[in-house]
């Protein structure tokens, strides 16, 4: 007996069934609406029917799953159906009439998993039929649970549309092309094959659920009971390349978690094969992928170089009160923080160096890395103490170059060493530091403000600049790039004799300079 036969043999003994206290199990809408005709064309109220059984579906009649969702029950309500005598010559009531909005979304509705939807919407029509036609409206109590349901089906639908991935399988004879697996909220599998019988043409493929799977071989569209328990049992060669794709085009300069989080719900994420890889994405955009996303494959396009002066580079813009806003050049847009000064706030003596390196970007901190060690034991042997000197850098972000996976050192030019003056300047106004230690030429012509200085010229002699004493040293880095053990020994003492001299400088701040020559 095919699914219209067998609503209609429970439509006809719906009355019967009802008046003798047995339960209503319908499979489906079509059967619900069938039964549901017969109900109110005798007019029996919504409080005296019991619908189905717990845990019936709308896949409740699919083959091997009758027995579980009540299956003897219904075949015994077909059964008598059909063994009872039809009295023709009795006078039947007409057919109820239903608006075909009402019936539209009370189809979609039926699709909601609820366990008393089928009351519910013989409540609904039953109202409707009483005269009660604001029950179609959002207002109404019951109205809003109608269009609450319908929604949540046809927001399911739109999801399973978007989010089903096909995995190509072999070509095997009766086998489908491509398969996938979906978690359905709701019964919507049945509206969701149709879309992809049109989308898909004559490539056969298959849908499966913890509940049903249909089955397209081309022509036919099947209808079957569960047929996969996870997504574990799809494998597709051809998916590498896809998240190849994806983690090319992620672009962690413009991630935003809580925006990904409410397009895609997380209960979608786990089926998804790229679902795999979006936790360590989002980690490394995090750890500072953030920042140098747009790197040069993506970034700005060169243009002609154009000659001009420093100063006049220097756009006219309202001067930053913070650090981490500070926008005076670019360097800020590949750099993952701006690194300020560390020390008292009321230091005698204050090291100015070049610009912070890999390590220093990513913590934060000036001098933490390789140089920063190297620092220590210049401090050690100089007989100074770090704690009590404030240590800064003459350029705030990290300008660098790529080399393979490593960000390499590249030095500031001098509009960039003008641009981040204003912040030297700041803390040298507010430090007011007796002694500066310029450590290498970029800290030395940011100090004294002039780009014609060199290094060598200012070594072990210290200059009078404002109120305070310039001593110029080798940078820590300079040391650490000497190849030969006499050089480096050299450049090192450089550096501490300076501090010693600073430390000298602090005791006799009456020593006249030095006269030039």
């Amino acid at each position: 007996m095919n699914l219209d036969a067998s609503a209609a043999a429970l439509a006809a003994t719906a009355v019967a069934s009802v008046r003798a206290g047995q339960p209503l199990l319908v499979d489906g809408f079509t059967t619900w609406r069938a039964v549901a005709r017969e109900l109110l064309r005798a007019g029996v109220p919504p409080q005296a029917i019991t619908w189905g059984a717990p845990g019936a579906d709308l896949f409740s009649g699919a083959p091997g799953e009758a027995a579980h969702h009540g299956g003897d029950l219904l075949s015994s309500q077909v059964q008598a159906a059909a063994q009872e005598p039809s009295n023709a010559t009795a006078p039947r009531p007409p057919r109820p009439q239903v608006p075909r909005s009402l019936m539209e979304m009370l189809q979609t509705a039926a699709c909601y998993r609820d366990h008393d939807r089928w009351a519910f919407l013989y409540r609904v029509i039953w109202r409707w039929q009483q005269g009660e036609h604001d029950v179609q409206s959002p207002a109404d109590p019951d109205g809003q649970r109608l269009h609450t349901m319908a929604k949540a089906v046809r927001r399911e639908v739109h999801d399973m549309h978007a989010y089903i991935r096909f995995r190509e399988r072999p070509m095997e004879a009766g086998a489908p092309h491509f398969v996938a697996w979906f978690e359905p909220a709701h019964d919507v599998l049945p509206q969701v094959a149709e879309h992809f019988v049109a989308r898909m043409g004559k490539v056969s493929w298959m849908i499966a659920t913890p509940d049903a799977s249909v089955l397209w071989d081309g022509a036919t569209l099947h209808h079957t009971g569960p047929l996969m328990s996870s997504a574990a049992d799809l494998d597709d060669a051809g998916e590498a390349l896809w998240l190849t794709y994806y983690r090319s085009i992620f672009n962690p300069a413009r991630l935003n978690t809580q925006v990904m989080n409410s397009h895609i719900p997380s209960r979608f994420w786990k089926n998804l094969p790229e679902g795999a890889l979006v936790p360590s994405l989002v980690s490394q955009a995090g750890l500072g992928a953030r920042r140098i996303g747009q790197v040069e494959a993506v970034g700005r396009r060169s243009g002609r170089t154009i000659p001009i002066e420093a100063e006049m580079a220097q756009p006219e813009r309202q001067l930053p009160s913070k650090l981490d806003e500070c926008r005076r050049c670019e360097l800020w847009e590949h750099a993952t923080q701006a690194v300020g000064g560390e020390g008292p706030k009321h230091a005698k003596i204050m090291l100015v160096g070049e610009q912070p390196g890999d390590q220093e970007d990513l913590a934060g901190r000036p001098f933490v890395g390789p140089a920063g060690k190297l620092l220590d034991r210049v401090f050690e042997q100089a007989g100074v103490e770090r704690e009590g000197v404030y240590i800064t850098n003459a350029v705030k972000h990290f300008k660098w170059e790529p080399r393979g996976k490593r960000r390499l050192h590249k030095t500031p030019a001098q509009k960039e060493i003008e641009a981040c003056h204003y912040w030297l300047e700041k803390e040298i106004a507010t430090r007011k530091p007796r002694v500066i230690v310029a450590m290498g030429a970029t800290a030395l012509k940011s100090v004294l403000q002039t780009g014609s200085v060199t290094l060598k010229d200012k070594l072990g002699r210290p200059v009078r600049h404002g109120d305070s004493w310039v001593v110029t040293v080798y940078h820590p880095s300079y040391v650490l790039r000497v190849p030969d053990e006499a050089s480096k020994h050299e450049a090192l003492s450089v550096m501490v004799e300076g501090l010693r001299l600073a430390q000298e400088l602090l005791d006799r701040p009456d020593v006249p300079e030095p006269p030039e020559g």
